[in-house]
């Protein structure tokens, strides 16, 4: 049996991002998403609870609004959910987060703590390490495989030149990557039932950490891109050209 904790965002969907002629972004008109990292997340601490037996405590921190995050989290299979929630919880950045997050699961009875390696807005991936500092336990990073024992994991990184396997005591704390597995799709009768399961919420009183941000956004742009296409012949002549090119542009020395 493992209690396992899923942590997850709700973020802006990607897809409804539009910007203004001046490069900035408009969100007035945005529609909002668990973040595909988390998916994984949610996703593998499910499987795990279904092999080992146990359940799955889906935790996040967000505004009052975002209880369709906390809905969409329990119709993927997690038991029960804890909605840490403030109408201040708004651009959090990762310290502060990871704060809120450990001020919470430090109360919870749990063997794993599974995170995404990084959320799909601001992808800082510092959330999982900050949270496994402040909670002082291990903390396994970029996951592609797990093997979950009685009083130990064993996990596999994807590294540039190889696999490394590590094995850590529990309880820890682990990021995934999108290449641990596939999130299942919730159904109809997912949803439904999801309605039903029990959810915790948590709100700024209760807390004993403060809400002071570190770091402050000033703005946030679309990425400018720009494209410069020159054509070469396939000859001697048009690969010394290609060269100068490049060496006039910096991109060879």
């Amino acid at each position: 049996m493992a209690d396992i904790i899923a942590c997850f965002k709700w973020v802006i969907d990607e897809a409804y991002l539009k910007s203004d002629s001046s490069g900035k972004l408009d969100f007035n008109w945005v529609d909002y998403k668990l973040s595909d990292y988390d998916k994984n997340a949610i996703e593998e601490a499910v499987r795990l609870a279904e092999q080992k037996g146990g359940k799955v405590t889906a935790v996040t921190v967000g505004t009052p609004e975002d209880t369709k995050g906390v809905k969409d989290a329990l119709a993927r299979g997690a038991s029960e959910a804890v909605f840490i929630n403030d109408s201040s919880f708004v651009n959090l950045e990762p310290s502060q987060t990871a704060a809120l997050l450990a001020d919470v699961i430090g109360r919870l009875k749990f063997d794993l703590i599974i995170c995404g390696e990084g959320s799909s807005d601001l992808y800082a991936q510092q959330v999982g390490p900050r949270l496994a500092e402040r909670l002082e336990i291990p903390c396994i990073s970029y996951v592609t495989r797990i093997s979950l024992e009685d009083d130990f994991i064993k996990a596999e990184r994807k590294m540039e030149n190889g696999i490394e396997v590590v094995i850590a005591p529990l309880p820890a704390l682990i990021t995934v990557s999108p290449q641990i597995n596939t999130p299942r799709i919730p159904g109809l009768k997912d949803t439904l039932a999801a309605s039903k399961k029990p959810v915790t919420e948590v709100t700024a009183d209760e807390l004993t950490v403060s809400n002071e941000p570190l770091l402050k956004t000033v703005s946030i742009n679309k990425a400018a891109m720009q494209r410069n296409c020159s054509y070469f012949n396939n000859d001697e002549d048009g690969i010394v050209q290609l060269v100068n090119a490049l060496q006039k542009q910096g991109a060879i020395t």
